[in-house]
């Protein structure tokens, strides 16, 4: 008789084992059951319990299918500031219609009754999370790993499913806690003394434009920066121009991503901005001795240069979020840039327009910026909108031209656009002052200071921009006297204002730019 008892008590030792096996995996899941009982009890006796665990835990977390459902009941009293005890998610459970389901009033009962307190409820809600992201873990990896034995699957479309999977499931169990503000403070004062140290008072990337740094006091770290303007208006020539001066003036390691251009394009640009020579020259190799001699002597500014180039066509937020992390790991990577953000794609996530998708890549994109605590520079196209407008005011870009997603200014710390009123055949501002070769860097959002205009000299058969006052003094107009002076900036706020003055010399040619 007693053998005949252990083994029913075997059996049901047995039984019990086995349901905690997924048959799915052939052996146990992570899981912690008791614990779940644990939590679930000390939800019911205290009522700011649910407080202490509500961005940790969701139904899902919980192993047991009836801890789930507890769990639901227990959530949906607390949304609606009910009392949660014993007789409450008693009765939630019946209006739900799972009370039999959870093994009826007496598991509730004896839920309650496992604990004393609630004192260690956050630690032991923790243990839970964890089984819980161990279990997804799990089902992400067997899922891709079906999907690779199957000869049908393309395995590139396969690479870009499993790395939009993957950010997905990080980003819903990213969590960050709040932060004491002491720390917070001492970090903020080191910021402003590093500041106060530098006479130019740059705290972030200088971009070699004097005016602009004055405004934003330099590319600042976690920042998300849009760079925006109708096609011709030379963004990617300032984008480029920026690079250089990081890179090789600065020495600043830089990272640029051209979805539109290849390595060899790129850099034959970067060539003709660097050493002055035309890009029709170095597309066809008919250069000038005098051109070979500038070419020999100053592309050396660009060889050694912590810049950092990559191609890749059709490039995805998730692909960059990985090469991102590698770059700053590797080459201490203090900026990256990209042109442009409409080429991107967040391919593994499934949307239901495009504005969508582009709104999770602009958002990403901030995430990755504040992430790896670097500005991240993203070029984008703007709407035909500027087209159909008439005046000079009407060809002045504004946020409303973003294309294809209104979150890009939302997300955006700061926005700028790159316009030339001289492509509208607008030749003179408001007061006066000749804009021939001339382009306007606007500065229409900025989260952290003024907004305002930078006015910069353009030079398209170099693609390149210039502060007005390099090199550029004492050169005359045809057929007028007056020498050229230093154009500064207009500002809305505490900068300084323009300066006035005489229209400045230019040597731009006529004609279409070469690039």
């Amino acid at each position: 008789m007693a053998e005949q008892t252990n083994n029913n008590g075997g059996s049901k030792q047995l039984r019990r084992k086995q349901q905690t096996v997924d048959s799915t995996y052939a052996h146990v899941q992570p899981q912690a059951t008791e614990i779940e009982r644990a939590v679930l009890g000390a939800l019911m006796i205290d009522k700011d319990a649910y407080a202490v665990v509500c961005e940790l835990l969701y139904p899902e977390s919980f192993y047991e299918p009836r801890n789930q459902k507890v769990f639901t009941a227990i959530r949906d009293l607390s949304l609606h500031e009910r009392p949660v005890d014993v007789w409450t998610v008693t009765e939630q459970l019946a209006k739900q219609g799972d009370l039999e389901d959870v093994g009826g009033p007496g598991y509730i009962t004896e839920l309650s009754s496992r604990v004393a307190s609630s004192a260690n409820i956050e630690y032991h809600a923790r243990i839970i999370a964890q089984k819980s992201l161990a279990r997804q873990l799990i089902s992400f990896s067997s899922n891709i790993q079906t999907k690779a034995f199957d000869e049908t699957v393309d395995v590139d479309d396969l690479m870009q499913e499993t790395e939009g999977a993957l950010f997905e499931l990080g980003q819903r169990n990213m969590k960050k806690d709040y932060t004491q503000i002491d720390p917070v403070i001492k970090n903020a004062i080191e910021v402003i003394q590093k500041a106060s140290a530098n006479k130019d008072g740059l705290t972030g990337v200088p971009t070699g434009y004097h005016k602009l740094d004055d405004i934003t006091s330099g590319w600042q770290a976690s920042d998300l920066i849009i760079i925006a303007g109708r096609p011709a208006m030379g963004k990617t020539s300032f984008a480029l121009s920026m690079a250089k001066n990081i890179a090789a003036d600065f020495k600043v390691p830089i990272a640029f991503f051209s979805l539109e251009m290849s390595n060899v394009q790129l850099v034959n640009r970067l060539i003709s901005n660097c050493c002055e020579i035309q890009g029709s020259k170095i597309l066809s190799g008919q250069l000038q001795r005098d051109e070979w001699d500038r070419l020999d002597k100053q592309v050396n500014n660009l060889l050694g240069a912590p810049l950092f180039v990559d191609d890749t066509p059709g490039l995805s937020v998730f692909e960059l979020r990985t090469k991102a992390r590698r770059l700053v790991r590797e080459h201490d990577v203090k900026i990256i840039m990209i042109d442009y953000l409409q080429l991107m794609n967040a391919n593994g996530m499934r949307f239901s327009s495009r504005q969508e998708e582009v709104s999770v890549i602009s958002r990403s994109l901030k995430g990755l910026a504040k992430e790896l605590d670097i500005p991240i520079i993203a070029l984008s196209q703007l709407n035909r909108g500027v087209e159909g407008r008439e005046g000079a005011e009407g060809k002045r870009p504004m946020l409303s031209d973003l294309r294809e997603s209104g979150a890009i200014e939302q997300d955006a710390d700061m926005v700028l656009f790159v316009h030339r009123p001289e492509y509208y055949h607008i030749y003179q501002d408001d007061n006066g002052r000749d804009l021939r070769g001339m382009a306007q860097i606007i500065i229409a959002k900025h989260r952290k200071g003024a907004t305002g205009d930078v006015l910069l000299t353009f030079r398209g058969e170099f693609t390149r921009f210039e502060n007005p006052e390099d090199g550029r003094l004492g050169r005359k107009k045809s057929g007028d006297s007056t020498e050229g002076t230093i154009l500064g900036s207009k500002v809305n706020g505490d900068q300084p204002p323009m300066e006035d003055g005489s229209p400045f010399a230019y040597d731009q040619p006529d004609g279409p730019m070469p690039f």
